[in-house]
């Protein structure tokens, strides 16, 4: 490596955030960037490990060569290191951004609760990237004449489609919203990553030769089979959108939303978009001058904490079912895996009041409007403690207990009895393909990212998109060089 010695030298160090006081006046980003001489201090920090666990399979999915671009960038050399993390990533700066960086809790430093700040240096690769001009269209130099259409623009299928492009292939990609980039824009705010970031991505794309066609909801304006007839492969990326179902009473309140409709209308708020979304519901949801409860405890519950703090929530008080977990994990019993520990997000940070190890029983009201949310304590079984019950004063409530498949009305609607789904005991139900081939029950149709796997991280979902379009690659010309 660059300096050998640089983690016995350096200590750990981060971006800063803006003060929360200041943040919370507006739904920009709030990550105060470090110079490039404290990004490189950062890098040198990487070891010489043995096994660097950190890029795979325990730390990053989609298995960036960490170590490798730390050491470009300790050395100056930022064309390089976009170059290797290209070579793995086709986004670093969305995951340099909403990644929980399970890499950096798999680097061995992280024995000592100093990991190397691997998402720190991922960002400052990227933006460094687009500042010098590195990051440009690669247009493929040999066209195949085969044609492939992917159904969703969200992480997964804009990674399979710039994939696609570069091989050859004519790409047509289908966006039901008005603008691609799927939950990754309308479901993460705009403070925790900033679209302009897709745009550009976008743009890079259309210099490829990939078309979009946003505003067509395949399954319903255009049909599926017309694709399968129209395209050589079809690639499913519809990702996981149906919220799960909570079975509390008196959801039917007035006040009373699932989280992702909240965050879709904030985000096209801010986008100067229209709220009215296809799939979810129309009328304004607002937080100013209301107290909040969450429930929930995951990252789509945070980033209802987060917005409800910026248009001026009175209280926000977040509900998990979950223990409190420690503040501190036993590395030996856990390591290089991710672990259970006390974490707090930039959003609950803002001001929220957690409580641990709570139940919701049921949300109150008078009149049909959402008064109160009555919850009680649970055991290590979430059973109910009787005696324990009490109720929190509420004028509007989310449900962010995550997501149990792709939206029903569309695709799935279409194929009914011809694709093969699978549902968990949890009710999730995701559309059937291995992580070799990504291949469907329907001939010519492949589909990649949280529509087959499940609600889960934007890097896996990159992962997936690069994976299916290597598999669709190799069944249409006998042969890839696409990466694995």
């Amino acid at each position: 490596m660059g300096k050998v010695t640089g983690f016995l030298e350096i200590d750990r160090q981060v971006a800063k955030y803006q003060p929360a006081s200041d943040r919370i006046r507006h739904f920009r980003e709030f990550t105060i960037p470090m110079s490039d001489p404290e990004v490189q201090k950062q890098a040198a920090r990487c070891m010489d490990c043995g096994i660097p666990y950190c890029h795979g399979p325990t730390g990053c999915p989609v298995h960036n060569q960490i170590p490798d671009w730390n050491d470009l960038v300790y050395n100056n050399n930022w064309e390089a290191a976009i170059q290797n993390l290209h070579s793995t990533n086709n986004f670093p700066e969305f995951t340099g951004r909403v990644c929980p960086a399970p890499c950096e809790e798999a680097c061995t430093l992280n024995l000592e609760d100093a990991p190397v700040a691997i998402k720190t240096v991922e960002q400052a690769i990227a933006d460094k990237a687009y500042e010098l001009g590195f990051i440009r269209p690669q247009p493929a130099t040999v066209h195949t004449g085969k044609k492939v259409a992917v159904i969703g623009s969200g992480p997964a299928g804009m990674a399979a489609a710039q994939q696609l492009g570069r091989a050859g292939h004519e790409v047509h990609v289908y966006e039901r919203e008005t603008k691609p980039g799927g939950l990754l824009r309308y479901g993460i705010p705009d403070f925790k990553m900033e679209k302009n970031f897709i745009d550009r991505r976008v743009e890079q794309m259309k210099g490829e030769g990939v078309t979009f066609h946003c505003g067509v909801n395949v399954g319903v304006d255009v049909k599926v089979e017309q694709l399968l007839a129209d395209h050589d492969a079809v690639l499913y990326c519809g990702g996981s959108e149906t919220p799960r179902e909570a079975g509390i009473p008196g959801t039917d309140l007035a006040g009373v939303h699932d989280a992702m409709p909240y965050l879709v209308q904030q985000n096209r708020r801010v986008g100067r978009e229209n709220i009215d979304s296809v799939g979810w519901p129309s009328d304004p949801i607002l937080a100013g001058a209301k107290h909040v409860v969450v429930v929930g405890g995951g990252d789509t519950a945070s980033d209802c904490v987060g917005t409800a703090f910026r248009q001026g929530a009175v209280k926000v008080t977040q509900l998990d079912i979950r223990p409190q977990p420690p503040e501190k994990e036993d590395k030996l019993a856990v390591w290089p895996f991710w672990a259970t520990k006390m974490r707090t997000s930039s959003s609950q940070a803002e001001g929220a009041v957690r409580e641990f190890q709570v139940a919701t029983l049921e949300f109150i009201g008078e009149d049909g409007v959402l008064t109160g949310v009555k919850c009680c304590e649970v055991d290590e079984r979430r059973r109910p403690i009787a005696g324990t019950e009490f109720v929190i004063r509420a004028d509007l409530a989310f449900i962010a207990i995550g997501f149990r498949g792709p939206f029903t009305t569309s695709v799935l609607q279409e194929l009914e009895g011809k694709l093969t789904l699978n549902t968990d005991k949890r009710g999730s139900t995701n559309v059937v393909a291995n992580d070799r081939d990504y291949k469907t029950s329907i001939e010519k149709l492949w589909t990649a990212g949280d529509v087959r796997r499940g609600q889960s991280l934007v890097v896996w979902a990159i992962r997936e998109g690069r994976q299916a379009a290597r598999a669709i690659d190799e069944a249409l010309m006998g042969s890839t060089v696409l990466p694995n």
